[in-house]
């Protein structure tokens, strides 16, 4: 099947790729706006630290999308959010749709 359709992407997603520290707070790389579809749902997630925390909103977007860990997100209702991990979810030739899924605080 390959990349998730278009056409299932229903939503505008801003993402602001989290570079590291200063000494004035996090850094954000360029803003990115890609198609999404935002899945505004309370669950558990586990972070790259291991920890159980929970996420209040799923995005489903194209694979290659640059969003690490504390990268800042805005989802199309205005609401600002941070990432707390992302996975590649790549069918490996079956036919599935293949996507990354970031989880958000």
């Amino acid at each position: 099947m390959g990349a998730v359709p278009r056409w299932l992407l229903r939503h505008r997603i801003r993402i602001e790729p989290y570079v590291g520290n200063s000494a004035y707070g996090p850094l954000y790389g360029p803003e990115a706006q890609v198609r999404g579809f935002v899945d505004e749902a309370v669950r558990e997630v586990r972070s790259p630290t291991g920890e159980v925390v929970v996420s209040t909103a799923t995005l489903i977007i194209r694979r290659g999308v640059t969003c690490p860990p504390r990268s800042r997100v805005t989802l199309p209702s205005g609401r600002r959010t941070l990432v707390i991990g992302d996975a590649d979810r790549n069918g490996g030739g079956l036919p599935t749709p293949d996507h990354q899924e970031v989880s958000c605080e």
